[in-house]
């Protein structure tokens, strides 16, 4: 198979070092990689203001595959204004590269209560609160309005629940279940419905389920085997995968991948965790995120043997040394030496 081109976004904090680690990883599978490295991130806009260009994202779309690592400025470091990077790097390769799906798999990790349970979370990932929608009069005064729209489109919603189902008809158990809030949200909730119900009759392999959003983080944390496969909207989805990643054994365990299925331009891939700045440069993050967010962009790019390969050697790692502190190239050699 021809070399695949990834733009490495490495970021800020830990992130450079697990997408090192991640890449590592790759090569020791015998998969070869044409990478360029992308300085974006909060380290790149104080230095000369830059978030993300037209010219760079141009650039960026010639790609096969994004991997990025981490992205936001140190807690407490004030100097970058709220919601900079958040919608004018991640939001913006996001929605301008149309990755509208958000794909995020749990595999519970010995010990985590959700130990042994295997289900994935299908967030669209480019509508509803996030779009962008509202706006403020009178800032800043006693009589400020601030409005936060949920944009929701048919097609969006249904691109997003069509790729759930396809996904659950692929699994075993062939169950999904939408989350929402249909009983106080009732425009957006009965599209969300309606559109499940509709689509459902193309899939009639797949049983359907419907929890409230506030009923499935119960759920999530009493009984997550419940769960196969679960379709929602972006703000839940963000909300709910946190929970998820908490309840599987934590965030550093916890991968994502930004998919345009259309292949119209670059997927991304990247950890659910953040830069982590306090242990920066000190050998100790956990880069088993970004290796199994990296396993989905081989699966993704047809490296699937690779993907399997790696995915199998992450997972027994993880489950030999479930809590043992270990440093960054230690989990690093462990999982290449299992790829041997």
């Amino acid at each position: 198979m021809a070399s695949s081109r990834i733009a490495v976004i490495g970021g800020d904090g830990i992130g450079p070092e697990v997408c090192d680690s991640a890449l590592e990883v790759i090569a020791a599978a015998g998969v070869e990689l044409d990478t360029t490295s992308f300085d974006l991130g909060a380290a790149r806009y104080l230095r000369d203001g830059e978030v993300l260009s037209d010219a760079t994202l141009a650039e960026l779309r010639s790609f096969d595959a994004i991997l990025l690592g981490a992205i936001g400025p140190a807690i407490g470091d004030t100097r970058i204004p709220g919601g900079t990077l958040e919608r004018g790097l991640l939001l913006k390769l996001r929605f301008d590269l149309d990755l509208f799906i958000n794909h995020r798999p749990f595999h519970g990790q010995p010990g985590s209560i959700a130990e042994g349970c295997d289900f994935i979370v299908v967030r669209e990932n480019t509508e509803g609160s996030y779009a962008g929608e509202g706006g403020v009069l009178r800032h800043d005064t006693p009589h400020e309005i601030a409005t936060q729209g949920s944009v929701n489109t048919r097609f969006g919603v249904e691109r997003c629940v069509r790729y759930a189902f396809e996904l659950a008809n692929s699994r075993d158990r062939k169950h999904l279940t939408l989350v929402h809030k249909t009983n106080v949200l009732t425009y957006s909730g009965s599209l969300w419905q309606r559109t499940v119900h509709e689509v459902a009759t193309e899939f009639e392999e797949v049983e359907v389920d419907y929890n409230h959003v506030d009923a499935a983080c119960i759920y999530m944390v009493e009984r997550p085997s419940r769960y196969d496969v679960i379709v929602t909207d972006n703000l839940f989805g963000d909300i709910l995968t946190d929970l998820a990643g908490a309840v599987a054994g934590g965030v550093g365990y916890a991968s994502s991948a930004n998919l345009n299925p259309a292949r119209t331009g670059p997927s991304m891939f990247e950890p659910v965790h953040g830069a982590a700045h306090d242990i920066e440069g000190k050998g100790i993050a956990n880069p088993t995120a970004t290796i199994s967010s990296a396993v989905l962009m081989l699966e993704f790019l047809g490296h699937t043997a690779a993907a399997a390969k790696i995915g199998q050697a992450v997972a027994a790692d993880s489950s030999e040394h479930a809590g043992t502190p270990r440093t960054t190239v230690e989990v690093t050699r462990a999982i290449i030496e299992r790829l041997v």
